[in-house]
């Protein structure tokens, strides 16, 4: 019984130190490309045992690709909370946004790319479509009270997202032009929250 217990452990353990180390590849240092043979060395097992927990790559990355979408969508259910302060929310968006970002810099630029090779939809597009409705009403009613600039609804969004968004996605582009080491651009990424919500907010 002792055995029993102790393989599944350890395979348990397994599983999800192989899992980890193709998130950290993929989420982390953006190698998106990362073959099998380069993910258990990584990981420090046999990659025989990749097709043992997993049965293939492509079925690994689609573990991992679910994961990422849950992280996306748990962020974005974050800000749509109607019994929140909207600017207290949306700074909570932010702060989640901006720490996924220092611990997993590619994230959203996998996401991007892996919804480009399918054809599913990154979220279930029934919930996200009532969740975002509801946060676009909340636009409009703070528009009419003064607090937001009055546009389209949808236009504040694209700001927020964008505002948010863009310094990640290009992260290693602005980083190698403007010659910001690691440890710099996240002091810049840390400061970003107070300027995007004084560019949102009157």
């Amino acid at each position: 019984m002792l055995n029993i217990e102790f393989d599944i452990k350890m395979k348990d353990q397994t599983e999800e130190l192989i899992k980890e180390t193709a998130k950290k590849m993929f989420f982390a240092e953006g190698k998106f490309h990362a073959t099998t043979q380069e993910i258990a060395d990584e990981a420090k097992v046999n990659r025989t045992l990749i097709n043992y927990y997993f049965r293939s790559r492509n079925n690994l990355i689609n573990i991992i690709f679910d994961e990422a979408k849950m992280v996306s969508h748990e962020k974005s259910r974050a800000i749509f909370d109607r019994d929140k302060d909207i600017k207290e929310m949306i700074a909570d968006f932010i702060d989640d946004s901006l720490n996924t970002a220092i611990q997993y810099p590619y994230l959203e630029t996998y996401i991007v790319t892996q919804m480009n090779q399918r054809e599913t939809c990154m979220l279930e597009r029934d919930n996200m479509k009532e969740v975002t409705s509801a946060f676009l009403i909340r636009l409009e009613e703070e528009m009419e009270n003064g607090r937001i600039e009055k546009m389209e609804p949808i236009q504040f969004l694209l700001n927020m997202i964008s505002l948010i968004n863009f310094p990640l996605t290009v992260r290693p582009l602005i980083q190698q032009n403007l010659d910001i080491n690691d440890k710099e651009y996240k002091r810049i990424l840390s400061e970003r929250k107070e300027i995007i919500l004084h560019t949102l907010f009157k």
